[in-house]
C-alpha cells in the first residue's frame, strides 16, 4: 500500500468496546451481549471489528467486556490465536474490582479509564477505539496515515448521513482541511441540526452525497487517539461517554480532524437494523461483502459437513454448515449452522441463527431436537438458537402488529423474534 506517510501498525493498539446492556436489541440480548450475537449465519458481530483490525495489520487488541460476556469471551478465546512468534496480543479486560475502585463500568469512556493501567503500559503511539457491534469494511491504515499527515490529536471517522440518521448520531462541522470545529451528539432540534448542514461547495468538491440527500457528517463511533491525548483527556474529563462527553471536550480544545469514509457502515442498535443488515446479505451484490478474499471475516471454525438438501427449493439464501433441509422451500433467508428444516415448510425473509448442538446436551427423551417441524410457514422472522418449532406452526404476524410480548415469542418493529431455547407447540400461530 502506498501512503504519503509510512504507517507502522505495530505502533497502534485497538480497543474494542464489548457493549452495554443493549436493551433495544432485546430479546436477543437476554442471554448475551451485543457483540456476541450471531450475524450472517456463521459470524458474531465482534468478528467485524476484529477482522478489520487484523486485516489492517493491527494485532494489538484489547476487548473490554462487562454485560453477559461469557459467550463473547469463549468465542474470542476459541477463535483468535495470533501465534507464538507474533508481537501482537488479544487481551480480554472484564470489569473487575480494584483496590481503588469497586464500581461497574459506567460507559465506554469509563471502561477505558478503569483499565488504563493495562492499556497505557503497551508501547504504542495510537489507540484505536472501536465498537463491538457495527458493520463495515475499513482499512485502518488509511486513518493512521491521515492522523500522521494532519498531526491531529484525535481523528473521528465520519460519513455523510441523512437527517434521520443524523438524529441518532454525533454530527460534525468541519473546515476545508477536515478539522472539526463543532460536534453535537444526537441533535433533535431542527434549528441545531441545520447549523451542521454541509456547505454545498464541500459536498460538490468531495463528492460526499453521491446523488443521495446526505447533507450531514455523522460520527461512526471510531476514534483514533494519540497516546498522550487519550490519557490526558480521560484524566481531564471524568465523565463516562466518548460521544456525549469526551469528544466534545476535545473538539473545544482543538486539533481534532475528521476522516471521511465513503463505504458501507451500519450501527446494529435495534431489532430492525439487525434484521435488515442480515437480510441484505442475501442480495446478489450486498453492500457488506462477506466474499472478499483479500479482507476475510474471521470467525470460529466448526467441524461440520456441508449442508444437505432433499427435494427442496432454495433461492437467494445462505445455508451454513451442518444443516439439513428436507422437502422445504427457503427464500431470501439465512440458516445458521446445524439448522434442520422438515418437509413441507416454507421459510421466507427470515434469519434462523441455527444451533450449537443438534440435540439438547442432556439428551433427555422429553427434550425435542432443535429443528423447524413439518408444514410450517415462517415469514419476516428471527429465530434464535436452540429452538424447536412444532408441526404446522405459522409465524406470519397475521395481525400486522408492530409490537408484541410473550414469554416465548415477541414482535419488534413488525419482526417476529422467537427467543433462545423456546419450544413452540404444534399448530402455534402468531
Amino acid at each position: 500500500m502506498k501512503n504519503e506517510v509510512p504507517v507502522d501498525m505495530g505502533r497502534v493498539a485497538a480497543i474494542i468496546l464489548g457493549g452495554g446492556q443493549g436493551s433495544r436489541l432485546s430479546p436477543l440480548t437476554i442471554t448475551r451481549c451485543k457483540p456476541a450475537i450471531s450475524f450472517g449465519g456463521k459470524y458474531r458481530l465482534v468478528d467485524i471489528p476484529m477482522s478489520n483490525a487484523i486485516n489492517s495489520g493491527c494485532s494489538k487488541i484489547f476487548i473490554l467486556t462487562q454485560f453477559l460476556s461469557s459467550s463473547l469471551n469463549h468465542h474470542i478465546v476459541d477463535t483468535y490465536r495470533l501465534g507464538t512468534f507474533s508481537s501482537g496480543f488479544i487481551d480480554l479486560l472484564p470489569a473487575e474490582q480494584k483496590p481503588t475502585r469497586h464500581s461497574w463500568f459506567q460507559g465506554p469512556a469509563d471502561a477505558v479509564r478503569q483499565n488504563i493501567e493495562y492499556i497505557a503500559e503497551k508501547p504504542v503511539d495510537y489507540f484505536l477505539i472501536l465498537s463491538g457491534d457495527q458493520l463495515y469494511n475499513m482499512d485502518f491504515r488509511k486513518i493512521v496515515a491521515f492522523a500522521q499527515k494532519t498531526d491531529a490529536d484525535l481523528v473521528v471517522a465520519a460519513l455523510p448521513v441523512n437527517e434521520s440518521d443524523a438524529k441518532r448520531m454525533g454530527i460534525l462541522k468541519i473546515d476545508e482541511k477536515h478539522f472539526i470545529s463543532d460536534f453535537y451528539e444526537k441533535p433533535q432540534d431542527r434549528t441545531v441540526l441545520e447549523t451542521f448542514r454541509l456547505p454545498e461547495s464541500m459536498i460538490q468538491q468531495g463528492n460526499l452525497n453521491k446523488g443521495e440527500n446526505r447533507p450531514y457528517l455523522g460520527s461512526m463511533g471510531i476514534y483514533l487517539f494519540k497516546r498522550e491525548a487519550l490519557l490526558t483527556l480521560l484524566q481531564q474529563d471524568p465523565r463516562e461517554d466518548f460521544g456525549k462527553h469526551l469528544i466534545p471536550t476535545k473538539v473545544k480544545e482543538g486539533n481534532v480532524a475528521a476522516y471521511l469514509y465513503d463505504g458501507y457502515w451500519e450501527d446494529i442498535g435495534t431489532i430492525d437494523s439487525f434484521y435488515k443488515a442480515n437480510m441484505a446479505l442475501t442480495k446478489h451484490n450486498p453492500e457488506f461483502n462477506c466474499y472478499d478474499e483479500k479482507n476475510p471475516i474471521f470467525t470460529s471454525h466448526v467441524n461440520l459437513a456441508g449442508p444437505r438438501f432433499f427435494n427442496s427449493q432454495v433461492d437467494r439464501s445462505i445455508v451454513c454448515e451442518g444443516s439439513t433441509i428436507e422437502g422445504s422451500t427457503i427464500s431470501d433467508s439465512i440458516l445458521g449452522p446445524r439448522s434442520v428444516v422438515k418437509k413441507g415448510t416454507i421459510i421466507t425473509n427470515t434469519y434462523c441463527m441455527g444451533n450449537d448442538y443438534y440435540h439438547h446436551p442432556m439428551n433427555s427423551s422429553n427434550m425435542p431436537p432443535y429443528c423447524i417441524g413439518e408444514e410450517c410457514v415462517i415469514d419476516r422472522a428471527i429465530i434464535d438458537k436452540h429452538v424447536h418449532i412444532g408441526r404446522g406452526v405459522k409465524l406470519i404476524n397475521e395481525a400486522g402488529l408492530d409490537y408484541y410480548d410473550s414469554e416465548k415469542v415477541c414482535i419488534r418493529d413488525g419482526i417476529i423474534v422467537v427467543m433462545r431455547g423456546v419450544h413452540l407447540p404444534d399448530g402455534f400461530i402468531l
